[in-house]
């Protein structure tokens, strides 16, 4: 007899040899110009249940480029595998041929280049009219944000997150989760959950001062699609108080709670769920690892890394599905439930290529509308790139090395540090930098650009905790986002050893003396999780850098050596 795991392994198969996950042909449809949105949206509709995903989308309403990272480097047991394979080793995994659409969609290489012959990606008028598809062909679908949607732009800022509700109300998903959110302080989060017409989702949101679940955040939603009882519990991120300010949240704590999770997977169970499907904002290394010590979880939905994969990871027998970033993507997964049981899947991560794909002109007007007071200030232009600005990877970014000049200029600084976030629009050679792009890199509630000292010693220190956030073998203490992006300081990071060990050879760039230990340097930086924070907002301090410079050239720092082996 076939085992569960077997017709999870055939679905996967059958997914890679039909061309179900949509990029196997996109090179062949566009030697033939037949990249067309009817091509894009294709799908063969299987079994009795669809989910609809998107995750990250960081407040971007508008179409933008955006550039997958050239580094990101697995330890431990996720050393090689993917997501932590790009470039020419991802194209070569899948089968992409260089300079095809899939090249563009999914990985660095020739960025620039294949850009302005593809076009900008996302929109949020676009995901509409995908999801729409979805839902023509598939009426009883379920939408699932995996968080990240109220930040991360100019208008959400000003508009506390409610240009993002306004616009995903306008999409009528089921269920959501979080994670920056939270950032808007717990004050604001309650109004807005309170006013949701959907699911608000958080196995692991506990009330902080009972220890118990917080009533505003029930851990599962119960679903009937499809003839199918389906269960989605919400995971979001784990490490609120450690990645962002606990002062703005005070009143929750989070975790993994892996344990709690088992809990309620047995509990949807007992209440008669067929399908439990988890909508996870833990990243992608973690929701595997949580994938194999849980059981009975059918689909982990994954957010927080940004992690956009053509086929789900098959862990144990839970298909684990990324779905990108900024609107770039939209998965569609198709499950075959039978006997009580998910017997196989058919997936799709759907690209959205905004020249392609038509907007939702419903859609382009409620977007229009939570724009049009601000449009005046965000388009002013502010400086010309010539070279491409960029955020993803591992250790540096063209926007961060920008960001970090900036601070070593506009606050007299010897070094500079910049938070290792993901988040943020790319631009590409030619484009005006207007106030706009600048706030899709620098968009947050806690944006002091501080200016302190330093000891050489504290540096060292600084820089290893956030080492072993990223590349700590076990992916449940992986507790960060990238590794924090320096100016004016070189080092040498050997990611393979441990923790309080990886730092080495830290110099002053400006002098090219080794950093004292019991030195003291002054250092400018921003984003940090200490109450109180004085100085201007980092969105000043970019932009006056800019102004001043006129075009920005902005090529990769050096500054740090990299050991893998």
């Amino acid at each position: 007899m076939i085992s569960r795991r077997d017709f999870l392994q055939v679905g996967m198969a059958a997914s890679a040899l039909l061309g179900t996950s949509g990029f196997g042909n996109w090179a062949r449809l566009a030697a033939q110009q037949r990249l067309t949105q009817d091509r894009l949206l294709q799908f063969d509709t299987f079994g009795n249940v669809s989910l609809i995903h998107v995750t990250d989308i960081h407040a971007q309403l508008k179409p933008i480029y955006f550039r997958e990272p050239s580094v990101n480097l697995g330890v431990g047991a996720n050393k090689g595998v993917v997501p932590h394979v790009t470039g020419a080793d991802f194209r070569k995994l899948y089968g992409i041929e260089d300079g095809s659409p899939s090249h563009y969609a999914l990985s660095s290489g020739d960025f620039a280049a294949l850009a302005a012959g593809y076009g900008k990606v996302g929109g949020m008028d676009r995901v509409a009219t995908v999801i729409n598809a979805i839902r023509a062909d598939r009426p009883d679908a379920l939408l699932l944000d995996g968080g990240d949607t109220w930040h991360g732009s100019y208008t959400c800022l000003k508009t506390a997150g409610q240009d993002m509700v306004n616009v995903m109300n306008g999409l009528q998903p089921d269920a959501m989760t979080f994670h920056w959110e939270f950032t808007l302080g717990s004050e604001r989060v309650q109004e807005i959950v309170e006013g949701l017409p959907f699911a608000a989702l958080g196995q692991n949101i506990f009330d902080a001062e009972w220890d118990e679940p917080a009533e505003l955040f029930p851990p599962y939603q119960m679903f009937e699609r499809g003839g199918t009882k389906i269960a989605v519990i919400g995971q979001a991120f784990p490490y609120m108080p450690i990645a962002n300010p606990g002062w703005m949240f005070p009143e929750y704590s989070f975790g993994i709670r892996d344990e709690h999770m088992a809990e309620m997977v047995e509990e949807v169970r007992a209440e008669g769920a067929e399908v439990v499907v988890v909508l996870s904002h833990n990243g992608f290394d973690v929701d595997k690892k949580m994938a194999s010590v849980v059981p009975g979880i059918d689909v982990i939905l994954s957010g927080h890394t940004h992690d956009a994969l053509p086929e789900p990871v098959v862990v144990g027998e839970t298909i684990v599905v990324a779905s990108g970033s900024h609107g770039k993507f939209v998965s569609r997964v198709d499950l075959d439930v039978r006997d009580g049981r998910m017997m196989g899947y058919r997936h799709k991560l759907i690209p959205i290529f905004s020249d392609v794909i038509a907007p939702d002109p419903e859609m382009t007007a409620l977007i229009d509308a939570q724009r049009a007071p601000y449009e005046a200030e965000m388009a002013e232009v502010i400086g010309q790139c010539d070279t491409t600005l960029y955020r993803r990877g591992n250790f540096n970014g063209t926007w961060d090395d920008l960001i970090c000049d900036a601070l070593l200029s506009e606050r007299d600084a010897q070094i500079a540090l910049s938070p290792g976030v993901r988040w943020g629009a790319s631009m590409i050679p030619g484009q005006e930098i207007t106030r706009e792009d600048i706030f899709n890199v620098t968009s947050m509630t806690y944006p002091n650009a501080y200016r302190t000292e330093m000891t050489g010693e504290f540096l060292k220190v600084v820089m290893e905790d956030v080492a072993d956030n990223i590349f700590n073998p076990d992916p449940y203490y992986q507790q960060g986002g990238d590794m924090v992006r320096v100016g004016g300081m070189g080092y040498q990071i050997d990611i393979n050893k441990p923790a309080g060990e990886r730092i080495s050879n830290m110099t002053l760039l400006s002098t090219g003396e080794a950093i004292d230990p019991a030195g003291s340097y002054t250092v400018a930086g921003w984003a940090s999780v200490n109450e109180g924070t004085e100085g201007p907002p980092i969105w000043e301090v970019v932009e006056a850098h800019i102004a001043k410079l006129g075009t920005v050239t902005a090529g990769d720092h050096d500054n740090v050596k990299v050991v893998v082996d």
